[in-house]
């Protein structure tokens, strides 16, 4: 863990995210750093009104992530362990899928002035599930702003997030599916991902636990 200082879960809607960087930051004595999407009062009124309130909604959480990320560095990122559910860069999945053509190009200008002041994460996380799974996950934690998310909708956050991490090269990259495991439940399945992630060297590797052959 010694040279992977800060490390980054990321994944589609309903994959456990953030269950797992709890996980890991207990298992590297590491401090978190969790996405606010409770914060976001646009985000229900998204899910009602995608095409009046996407603008809103994806600039509250580009500025919230910038604002955390920044936090980050005055508290000085690299003189303690941390473990985020969340990469900044992802804000771009979610733009792409809900902005106009317009918006999205004064998206874009204000990513760019917020991006380049942020440090890279030294491993990215990225954990895959069918959407079918992902859809059963939201349906069993029952948040209600997340009641009117549908399978179709998950199908296509899903595809995007195989598209932008498929490019994806600002850090080594360890791709897991979850499909059929459990790092919560699962001890075994836990052990091994850390294993994984401590053999991680540069560039993008696939990992396939057992319990997803």
């Amino acid at each position: 863990m010694a040279s992977k200082r800060y490390i980054v879960v990321e994944g589609p809607i309903g994959v456990g995210k953030t269950s797992l960087a709890k996980i890991l930051a207990s298992e590297f004595h590491a401090r978190t750093v969790f996405e606010k999407v409770e914060d976001n009062p646009f985000l229900p009124k998204f899910y009602d009104d995608p095409e009046t309130y996407a603008f809103q909604n994806q600039l509250f959480f580009l500025l919230n992530r910038y604002q955390q990320q920044r936090e980050l560095i005055q508290q000085e990122l690299f003189s303690q362990a941390t473990v985020s559910d969340y990469l900044f860069a992802k804000d771009k999945i979610f733009a792409s899928l809900t902005l106009s053509a317009d918006e999205l190009t004064l998206y874009y200008q204000i990513y760019q002035l917020l991006d380049i002041r942020l440090p890279r994460p030294d491993l990215v996380v990225y954990l895959q599930a069918r959407p079918e799974v992902l859809y059963k996950r939201i349906k069993k934690r029952d948040k209600s702003y997340e009641k009117r998310v549908t399978q179709e909708y998950l199908t296509e956050v899903a595809q995007a997030y195989n598209q932008f991490f498929f490019h994806y090269d600002e850090s080594p990259l360890l791709v897991v599916n979850t499909s059929e495991i459990d790092f919560v439940a699962s001890s075994q399945d836990l052990a091994d991902l850390v294993k994984e992630i401590n053999n991680m060297g540069p560039g993008t590797q696939h990992y396939i636990p057992l319990g997803s052959r």
